[in-house]
């Protein structure tokens, strides 16, 4: 892909990744009046998070709580926003890094663009959406992410495209630029805060568990955007035919604590989303049967342990035991072998219509390559000082916030990215009062 020629933006902090947190450490910066840039890979920011239900334990909608900052980060005069654009070097020139950053071609002028979506109505390309929906729905050739995407643009997904024109017909605005080439945009910042953020254990990976085999064996992200308002279906129904389950089952530690899947650690949420999504689960299928097979319940949080509690005074069925496999009738319907704990170790096989499991998170973004920041054995970045500094790196100038630097909810990614942000700050100021850069003078955690 051609490049064309190179922009040069100052700031004072660079931010990668514009997820929750990475959006909470710019908005932090910004407001104490700090110039910052964040570069998000995606054409939207918004991360994971846009994309669930509802928040645990309270239950708030995340749409209403991440939009808005979406919006803020996107209007901010402090905030230099680079969606669709991926790092590609970073470095080190005496207090200063400056970083190479790939602003990939939308096919359409951004200034121009009004994203009326009247080039999806006349394009004539469906395609799965795979990014957004995991395939459930699907998508034109040119299309604005999702509904609340921010930037509220169209791109073109060039490979599928036909080039058959309608789309340049129909723009109101004439948008579109099939000419556009890759953007080098060098960003010259005194700090960089990492909020790469998490994948999740590949659903699939436990062959056992028939997940990629059998249509009804899905994952927890799948089942969130099941249950979104924004979701594909507009309601829960099981991918084999569409009908409503009568019979949902969770299998717990599906992707953590498992030394054959190379992640041996607990990831922290899955008790709690699993536990969440059954309770608006029994909300949306009062008659619905949802039974959680558990190795532990691990409700670390402020409030979870009676959100736990709340669950069973639901009704929802929680049976200790390890799932063995998972295979299906001719119904595609899923029978789970478990070995049950509390009934003497009993193995038994349990039909249900449904069985999600409970997948974990693993690094997102390895940043010893381009950052020199080293990774602990999980492979999240290493917080040598964490008891006392939870988001300083190994190196200086370079702060961690949210899951970059491991597994944790969205309260605990919004606090980190609030002290990598204080971080960056102190750092930012002590290097403007007397021209030194080491952490040692410029951290909260030295001061």
């Amino acid at each position: 892909m051609r490049h064309m020629s190179s922009e040069t933006v100052r700031v004072d902090s660079l931010v990668i990744g514009g997820g929750i947190a990475g959006m909470q450490s710019a908005l932090d910066l910004a407001n104490q009046g700090f110039a910052v840039a964040l570069i998000e890979k995606l054409p939207s920011i918004g991360g994971k998070m846009i994309g669930l239900s509802k928040v645990f334990p309270t239950l708030d909608c995340c749409s209403c709580i991440t939009t808005p900052k979406m919006s803020a980060v996107a209007h901010h005069d402090n905030i230099r926003l680079l969606t669709y654009s991926e790092l590609r070097s970073v470095e080190r020139s005496g207090d200063m890094f400056i970083a190479r950053v790939e602003k990939k071609p939308r096919y359409v002028v951004d200034d121009d663009c009004t994203g009326c979506r009247s080039c999806e109505l006349v394009c004539p390309i469906d395609l799965p959406d795979d990014e957004n929906e995991f395939g459930r729905t699907s998508r034109r050739a040119i299309y604005v992410p999702f509904s609340t995407a921010v930037p509220q643009k169209a791109l073109i997904d060039i490979e599928h495209c036909f080039f058959c024109g309608k789309c340049i017909q129909a723009c109101p605005t004439n948008a579109i630029d099939f000419s556009q080439q890759a953007e080098t945009v060098a960003v010259e910042a005194k700090t960089i805060v990492l909020a790469t953020g998490y994948s999740v254990t590949r659903y699939d990976a436990k062959k056992e568990y028939g997940a990629g085999t059998f249509r009804n064996v899905i994952d927890g992200l799948m089942m969130e955007r099941l249950l979104a308002p924004t979701g594909p279906y507009g309601r829960v129904l099981r991918p084999s035919d569409g009908k409503q389950p009568s019979s949902i089952a969770y299998v717990q530690c599906a992707g953590s604590r498992d030394q054959t899947l190379g992640v041996p650690y607990c990831s922290r949420v899955c008790c709690m989303y699993a536990i969440k999504q059954a309770m608006l689960l029994s909300g949306t299928l009062p008659l619905a049967d949802i039974t959680l097979y558990y190795m532990d319940i691990r409700a670390f949080g402020k409030g979870y342990e009676q959100f736990y509690q709340s669950a069973k005074a639901m009704g929802i069925n929680f049976v200790k035991g390890k799932v063995a496999r998972i295979t299906a009738d001719a119904d595609q319907n899923p029978i789970i072998r478990i070995e049950l704990i509390d009934e003497n170790s009993k193995v038994v096989e349990r039909k249900h219509d449904l069985v999600v499991l409970s997948v974990g998170m693993t690094p997102n973004w390895d940043p010893v390559p381009l950052t020199g920041v080293q990774t602990a054995e999980d492979k999240f970045v290493q917080l040598p000082h964490f008891n006392m500094a939870p988001t300083v790196t190994t190196e200086r100038g370079i702060f961690c916030a949210g899951t970059a630097g491991g597994p944790m909810d969205i309260v605990d990614s919004i606090m980190t990215a609030g002290a990598a942000a204080a971080e960056a700050s102190a750092y930012l100021q002590s290097a403007a009062a007397d021209n030194c850069g080491p952490n040692e003078r410029g951290s909260v955690a030295h001061a």
